[in-house]
């Protein structure tokens, strides 16, 4: 089995913050979809994900189902992620141009590439993923500009929540071993956290945090 690749041999070797520059602006794809392609195990949907998806096409939970989005298990935990399609494995939200139909409400992961987070004790930062994008030349950009996202500090702060959050519960499923158990856990994660009201009057974030003591009291997290 190959051995897993480290922070060094995928990236430049340095560590960037929001207000930083850096090479990875493909200056609108022009008609590439590369990324777009199989990648169904790697973009694991937030809560948030899939809220600014849903609100956008007017979709609830089961319909994005249906059609764009799968549950995936990993470590005993059930998440959405995007669904791939036929036999080129594309994403289910690129349209016959071969572009993304969702791209002003793309997932956050979608807005990063190609940069990857790196978890530090109390937040995260980024780094570049070198050779990852098949264009030639990246152009710099500010991460604020490409990553183009509203309320950017509640946000990060929300992704880096439901990131312990997930982490807690990993580890709170290791000693979980009734498959029964196990499925009611997550069909409660999911019913509390990606079943938020489309409703003009919610407040996302207020509503999520709202929800967490509460999921943390009845999954047994600490």
């Amino acid at each position: 089995m190959e051995s897993p690749r480290t922070l060094e041999e995928i990236s430049d070797g340095k560590i960037y913050d929001i207000d930083d520059c850096v090479a990875a602006d493909t200056g609108g794809c022009k008609g590439c979809s590369a990324c777009c392609h199989s990648v169904g195990d790697l973009v694991i949907l937030t809560p948030f994900d899939v809220y600014e998806i849903a609100s956008h096409l007017n979709q609830s939970l089961d319909e994005l189902l249906e059609n764009y989005i799968e549950l995936r298990e990993k470590n005993k935990i059930q998440l959405p992620h995007l669904k791939m399609q036929g036999t080129s494995e594309r994403c289910s939200f690129l349209n016959s141009e071969g572009r993304c139909s969702i791209h002003g409400y793309r997932p956050n992961i979608c807005r990063l590439f190609p940069l990857g987070r790196i978890y530090e004790q109390n937040t995260f930062k980024y780094f570049l993923q070198v050779g990852s994008c098949p264009k030639p030349k990246l152009e710099t950009v500010q991460i604020r500009e490409w990553i183009g996202i509203d309320n950017y500090e509640v946000n990060k702060e929300m992704i880096f929540i439901w990131h312990q959050f997930i982490k807690a519960l990993t580890f709170r499923l290791k000693f979980v071993y009734d498959m029964a158990e196990i499925d009611k856990m997550n069909s409660y994660l999911i019913d509390t956290f990606y079943r938020i009201p489309l409703d003009s009057e919610v407040d996302f974030y207020a509503e999520f945090y709202k929800r967490l003591p509460i999921a943390k009291s009845e999954l047994g997290i600490l």
